[in-house]
């Protein structure tokens, strides 16, 4: 059924690493409610331990489909309450040549997951398509990771490699279905769209996703090595866990700079104290290039991998890493920022003062940053600890988004295990663990209230900023803003200026996450700042209810 398609001689032929499939599966058009009727491949999937709609849509099935729609299609199951055992529909995106297309010669829509190394005039040579017919079927915004549909007039044959077919091993699991042996096997992308209407039969054409489960094998072979063999380290004994750091980070190999303990060592002078920058992080100088060395235990996995996504001017930039196993320690290597910290700038005595120009400036370098991760990274990235002292500025008071230690890949989940800043916590993630884009949009009007006063987000007496600030912004007057800028020296003419970035932090920290704007709507809003706003600020936004930890 897959082998045919996918031009592979022997059903039992071995597969290797990214090798391209088509695999047979049906497609129909079915009636989501009494006004919406789309078309999708109905595939039913069990739900075992640790899954969720987001984590299946994207590992299992590799963004062949979506979470939003896997929740449209299963009306009567609630994401947050999954049980094992669960059978949910997942739609597989397809579609059917439309009159024009088969009039035009299109007998076949092919659904691909577009991967962010492709351009558009590779794929089109890779299936016999044009970038003309691609961009006519699915319009000119496509963007990683999205499904797109790719018209060809007969299938292309998949060019397979020649490998010697092994002995008949023991049957396959499908690979559709999730196993817990292979939990990041996946078909991505390709779904052809047989026929006109009514019920048809697509393939979907993937490319079967190896490299997490080669990983995973790598972390089985150093555990077996450990058992048998006792690693000496720091206090004797080389942990598996931190062996098996050394398989989970080997995916980044290719893509930033491997640095030699010793290199970070001279430049940091044994991480001496007095290149401290902050925290853990270190100021070093390697071939006479100054970068900002982060020190820290075997938790950086994580951070390295939504880091490897992105790359966009307002975030700071990664370098490179280092591992020492010896040690139990990574450490992350980021281009140097010169100028320090937003929050040293507002809330430590400085020679000179920000200007509201510069400081308008800065609002809209990071919402551009946070405009990038929310809209332009799939899936969706969270940062989770937006704060004036995450948000570094440069030689030209550019400001740049760092520290991705608590961001978090997906969004629209719920946690149990709160974390963040005093003062910079969303009140529907810290009562009921809820992440979504929205925390950091009410943590980013946090921080429009310290750019505009000067004043901390918690002061000494603990009272909170966007508490407070509520008795003095609640009318928008703008001789109490001006009075409450402090030493902030705005000019006249800029006040329209300041009381638009006061109305949007007020929108910012509405407490109902659904009133809140968009990144995009901010950065368009502070762009224009002396324009009228455009969204509603009435409501709850500086509503003093306390908010009740659990």
């Amino acid at each position: 059924m897959i082998s045919h398609p996918s031009n592979i001689s022997a059903p039992n032929t071995t597969l290797t690493p990214d090798q391209p499939l088509f695999v047979p599966i049906t497609c129909s058009c079915n009636t989501v409610n009494s006004s919406i009727t789309i078309s999708y491949a109905a595939l039913n999937y069990t739900i075992l331990r640790g899954d969720t709609f987001y984590l299946v849509s994207t590992n299992k099935f590799q963004n062949l489909t979506t979470y939003q729609s896997v929740e449209v299609v299963n009306p009567t199951f609630v994401p947050t309450q999954l049980d094992i055992g669960d059978v949910i529909v997942f739609p597989i995106f397809c579609r059917c040549p439309n009159p024009s297309e088969l009039q035009n010669r299109v007998n076949y829509l092919i659904s691909y997951v577009f991967h962010p190394s492709d351009r558009l005039s590779d794929v089109a040579a890779r299936f016999g398509s044009t970038q003309q017919s691609i961009i006519g079927a699915n319009g000119n915004n496509i963007r990683p990771w999205d499904t797109i549909f790719v018209p060809v007039s007969r299938l292309p044959n998949l060019t397979q490699p020649v490998i010697v077919t092994p002995p008949p091993p023991n049957p396959a699991p499908n690979p559709l279905i999730r196993s817990d042996e292979d939990n990041e096997g996946a078909v991505i992308g390709l779904g052809i769209g047989l026929g006109i209407c009514g019920i048809m039969l697509i393939l979907v054409c993937g490319i079967w996703c190896y490299r997490e489960r080669l990983m995973r094998k790598k972390g089985k072979y150093y555990r077996s090595e450990e058992e048998r063999k006792v690693e000496k380290g720091k206090n004797g004994i080389l942990k598996v866990e931190e062996m098996n750091l050394m398989a989970d980070v080997s995916g980044c190999l290719d893509k930033y700079k491997v640095f030699k303990l010793e290199e970070l060592k001279m430049a940091t002078e044994g991480f001496d104290d007095k290149c401290l920058i902050q925290g853990s992080v270190y100021k070093g100088c390697i071939d006479g290039e100054w970068f900002a060395i982060k020190k820290m235990k075997w938790n950086a996995y994580e951070e390295l991998k939504i880091l490897q996504k992105v790359n966009h001017g307002s975030l700071v930039r990664l370098e490179g890493f280092c591992i020492d196993p010896q040690e139990a320690n990574c450490y992350l290597v980021y281009e140097y920022i010169e100028n320090g910290s937003l929050h040293s700038w507002l809330h430590e005595q400085k020679p000179e003062k920000l200007s509201w120009k510069t400081r308008l400036k800065i609002a809209i370098d990071i919402a551009n940053g946070l405009q990038y991760i929310h809209e332009h990274t799939r899936p969706k990235v969270v940062h989770k600890d937006i704060k004036s002292s995450n948000i570094l500025l440069d030689s030209n008071m550019r400001a740049k988004i760092a520290n991705f230690g608590l961001a978090k890949s997906g969004c629209n989940a719920i946690t149990m295990h709160i974390v963040g800043t005093q003062g910079y916590i969303a009140p529907e993630y810290l009562s009921d663990g809820v992440v979504s884009t929205k925390m950091d949009v009410f943590a980013f009007g946090v921080v429009l209230l310290e750019l505009v006063s000067g004043r901390e987000a918690v002061d000494g007496d603990g009272d909170v900023l966007w508490e407070s600030a509520g008795r003095v912004l609640k009318g928008s007057e703008a001789g109490r803003v001006r009075e409450w800028m402090g030493e902030c020296h705005v000019e006249e003419e800029d006040m329209e200026g300041v009381m638009s970035v006061v109305n949007v932090g007020v929108a910012c920290l509405n407490r109902d996450p659904g009133r809140r704007p968009s990144m995009v709507e901010i950065v368009y809003a502070l762009s224009k700042s002396g324009d009228n706003l455009l969204f509603d600020v009435s409501g709850e936004g500086f509503s003093p209810r306390p908010v009740a930890a659990r």
